[in-house]
């Protein structure tokens, strides 16, 4: 049988941002009328982040743009971590 190690690594909700995961994630929600919604202070930093019922669908062709290029970002820096993860 094989082993399988949990691990957990706490992240930020800016870091989560940044990634475009957010942006990603949200993408699937607005299918379904929800978004997770992250408050930004006037100096960028993320106060206060909660699920919510939206009305719109989507994101901005910049928006989008912007989101693939961030999580394209994220795979090529992440892939060998991620290929390591899935093979445990």
């Amino acid at each position: 049988m094989k082993e399988v190690i949990i691990v957990v690594n706490e992240k930020t909700w800016e870091e989560f941002r940044k990634s475009g995961l957010l942006w990603w994630i949200n993408m699937i929600l607005h299918t379904l009328g929800w978004s997770i919604v992250a408050d930004v202070d006037n100096n960028g930093q993320i106060t206060r982040v909660y699920p919510a019922r939206v009305g719109f669908r989507g994101f901005t062709e910049e928006a989008n743009t912007e989101g693939y290029i961030k999580v394209s970002q994220y795979i090529q820096d992440n892939a060998s971590e991620l290929i390591d993860e899935a093979k445990r």
